[in-house]
């Protein structure tokens, strides 16, 4: 192992990404909760219900694009590893025009997609009403907020957490001050919470823009129109997207599962869940910050062919990943009891969130697996591996053995079984995977593989 090898890819390099992903994943529950602090607040709960309705169609919409935030970051890393200005361009105008067109869509389906999350979703009359004064205004974000998607993928690919920590810190600050003005201050309920939204997003592109030019700047070149008017230029990103959005859904479609099924054993039940995914919410915040550092430095590695600078690069942040769950274990097991006290005040969904509190205090050991290879996963761009990993364990391990345990008589312990076994296995599948990759020296890109 070189100096320079230990440097670049050394504890120092995985923090200098990782602190500040941290840093910005920590406002994200404390911008929901502020939006639904100002909107309880209103004189009738079918204000909160139609933020909570409307949040829940932007959310589901928003995460399943969020392959445009990995895509642009593995694909931009290796460029940046590799050196070369106008691929490095050209992974920001793809990306971004890319973004544009699916923000069109959006844009142009708005009233279907309303109509059919209405139809899903099933609100009271009262609560659509407001639901689509909230659409109808919020809708307007998809350009800036699948932008957003790109951009900080962008900078993250180029080594600059920094510049996404202040474009999270200012849509997330503005969006809060935003609420208390339009909200409180001038009345305008729900609208107000979707202008807030609209423009808080807008300001975070603005700054974002600022900051990707500065990082052009360092890297002299031109852009390639070939690059970004051929079609043929995009394979390699619609391959890479794909298989992310795939991935995604099948990760989606494994929480949609878990809420469902808790709902039919009963609202307590449901109630109790919900309580304890935060519990798993708050490891990813967490775990997510170390697994977007070994997204750029093992796309930095692989673009630049460093075979030890990509292994150091995984084994550090392994072993950052390792000690933060540990820690979240232990944490979990002296103040689990506590921390669903501060969730709910309900006394029958604390009592049932305590049976199956020992579910989540396991889980950061076996979950932190998958969060760090995901990272490993997007920076080597290897995301067909991803996707068929993800769907396998939704398929063939989260619903047989529900399945199993359910039809045993497990009730809610059949869920959590489940969904812990559908991480072991996204774990081990993804450590045997990679294992392959290393070994073969498949972790260069397609098409210049030495």
């Amino acid at each position: 192992m070189n100096e320079r090898s230990s440097e670049a890819y050394g504890h120092g390099a995985v923090w200098r990404i990782a602190g500040p992903m941290i840093l910005s994943a920590v406002t994200t529950p404390l911008l929901g909760m502020v939006d639904t602090a100002v909107v309880g607040h209103l004189p009738d709960p079918i204000y909160l219900g139609a933020v909570a309705v409307g949040a829940t169609i932007f959310t589901t919409v928003f995460m399943g694009l969020n392959f445009l935030r990995m895509g642009t970051t593995g694909i931009t890393a290796q460029t940046y590893g590799a050196g070369d200005p106008e691929a490095i361009r050209a992974s920001l105008g793809q990306a971004a025009i890319t973004a544009g067109c699916l923000a069109a869509i959006i844009l142009v389906l708005q009233q279907p997609l309303l109509v059919l999350a209405m139809q899903l979703l099933a609100p009271s009359p009262e609560v659509a009403a407001l639901t689509g004064d909230y659409f109808r205004i919020r809708v307007w974000s998809a350009p800036a907020s699948l932008l957003n998607f790109v951009l900080m993928g962008w900078l993250l690919g180029m080594q600059n957490a920094r510049g996404v920590l202040v474009m999270t810190l200012t849509i997330n600050s503005a969006n809060i001050l935003l609420d208390l003005w339009f909200v409180l201050g001038l009345g305008l309920d729900v609208r107000g919470v979707a202008a807030a939204t609209l423009l808080a997003e807008l300001f975070g592109t603005c700054v974002g823009v600022v900051f990707v030019r500065a990082e052009l700047a360092n890297w002299p070149g031109q852009w390639s129109g070939a690059a970004l008017a051929q079609l043929r230029r995009y394979r390699r990103l619609f391959d890479v997207n794909a298989n992310l959005f795939l991935r995604t859904m099948a990760l989606m479609f494994v929480f949609a599962f878990i809420t469902a099924r808790g709902a039919r054993l009963g609202d307590v039940v449901l109630a109790a869940n919900a309580v304890l995914m935060n519990f798993q919410f708050l490891l990813s915040y967490a775990l997510d910050g170390i697994a977007h550092a070994a997204e750029a430095l093992v796309g930095k590695a692989v673009g630049a062919r460093n075979r030890d600078g990509m292994l150091l690069a995984v084994r550090r942040t392994f072993s950052w990943s390792l000690l933060f769950a540990g820690l979240f274990t232990l944490g979990f097991f002296v103040a689990g009891g506590l921390l669903i006290d501060a969730l709910t005040g309900i006394d029958a969904v604390r009592d049932t969130a305590r049976e199956y509190l020992p579910w989540l205090i396991v889980s950061p050991l076996i979950s932190f697996w998958s969060f760090l290879y995901d990272g490993v996963y997007v920076g080597a761009t290897r995301s067909r591996e991803m996707m068929v990993i993800m769907v396998g364990a939704a398929l063939l391990l989260f619903l047989p053995a529900w399945y199993v345990a359910d039809a045993a008589g497990l009730g809610n312990h059949a869920l959590w079984l489940a969904f812990t076994l559908f991480m072991a296995g996204r774990a081990l599948g993804m450590h045997a995977w990679w294992r392959r990759i290393v070994g073969a020296n498949f972790y260069f890109p397609e098409g210049t593989r030495p």
